[in-house]
């Protein structure tokens, strides 16, 4: 099991967008230092919730900030751009970090987002399947690439053309999308609001839909997010997360949906009451047991943690090297966020994330 950070680069009140990114990029440089397997990076548009708005721009400059860890997309916003030229940047970003490159897709939501890139609605509602496919074909590894209904043109050179198939992960929180995910044979990217059993029966989902399609899932890793805040004992924890993650959460009501309805989770000490509940919150025995319960998760291979809940640089950095030490058991010598020689392994509170995946 491969265990990477997941990060937002939320702002918070007080700060600064640039610092928001500045962090972020420093818990990135601090995963390699304490021995993660790697780091992904949210995309979000006009909303304080995550001030990166693109993920793989981002990405790229992790990846020339480090040396061993993969660096990936949690995910690259598909409905707002033209799945070649994605593929495009995946294949060059994959070439010049030597593979370490990892690249995860969504549908997004219904958000202004889709009014200000102009692929309106329709490409959201119906656009993805064929977005989907498309891009698939571009990474597969195949010399020349045509269009399809959505996407007409006519066979182009892939150059570059990537050295192997390159992965896709597909976020997921809807049984339609897990049916298309499965359809193409690529893995799941799970997200923070679904316990164990939700994630369960999507994957259970998935198998049965990529069988029929005849894919192994045997060879299918996918991934699955999770909050995670550690201290000396689980109500501190908990209580941490309660002070800390509403002031983020709160960002995710800046959304603006297309049809004016309300966005965000409606009763947010609720919807933080959950998650600290179904996570890696608590004492270092509760977090290890509950990564030991996502490990367990059928087919997931990559856990990804959100360690900025309880905000603020240097709690977080004390997050990521404690984690890694106490219930990871990797070696963390050094100062605390400093580059260190890396050891990284090669209710209704929730509904209204379902219409993201």
């Amino acid at each position: 099991m491969n265990v990477h950070l997941f990060l937002l680069a939320g702002h918070r009140p007080g700060a600064t967008h640039a610092t928001a990114l500045a962090d972020a990029h420093a818990y990135g440089r601090a995963a390699e230092a304490a021995g993660y397997a790697g780091v992904w990076i949210a995309e979000h548009h006009f909303i304080s919730y995550g001030v990166c708005p693109s993920a793989i721009t981002f990405a790229a400059h992790l990846l020339g900030a480090t040396r061993t860890i993969t660096v990936g997309t949690a995910a690259c916003i598909l409905s707002n751009r033209h799945p070649v030229a994605l593929g495009e940047e995946a294949v060059l970003l994959d070439e010049l970090s030597g593979g370490r490159f990892r690249l995860g897709v969504g549908r997004g939501g219904p958000w202004v987002d889709l009014e200000v890139f102009g692929t309106g609605l329709d490409g959201f509602h119906t656009g993805f399947h064929d977005a989907l496919e498309l891009l698939g074909r571009w990474l597969s590894g195949a010399p020349t690439v045509a269009g399809n209904d959505r996407f007409p043109f006519r066979p182009v050179s892939v150059v570059p053309r990537p050295a192997r198939r390159i992965p896709v992960w597909v976020a997921a929180t809807s049984p339609t999308t897990v049916d298309l995910a499965a359809q193409h044979g690529m893995p799941l990217l799970l997200g923070l609001h679904a316990d164990l059993d939700e994630k369960t029966s999507l994957l259970d989902r998935y198998a049965r839909a990529a069988a029929a399609h005849g894919h192994d899932v045997n060879r299918v890793g996918h991934a699955s997010v999770h909050l995670a805040h550690i201290e000396d004992d689980d109500e501190q924890a908990a209580d941490a997360v309660r002070v800390g993650l509403p002031a983020l959460l709160a960002g995710t009501r800046e959304y603006i949906r297309l049809d004016g309805t309300p966005a965000g989770p409606p009763d947010l000490s609720s919807y933080v009451e959950r998650l600290a509940a179904i996570h890696p919150v608590g004492s270092p025995r509760r977090c290890k047991e509950a990564l030991e319960q996502a490990a367990a998760l059928p087919g997931v291979r990559h856990l990804l943690l959100m360690v900025e809940g309880v905000g603020g640089r240097d709690r977080t950095l004390d997050t990521i090297h404690r984690i890694a030490r106490d219930v990871l058991g990797k070696s963390t010598e050094g100062s605390r966020g400093m580059p260190m020689a890396p050891t990284a392994r090669a209710d209704a509170s929730t509904a209204w994330c379902r219409d993201r995946g």
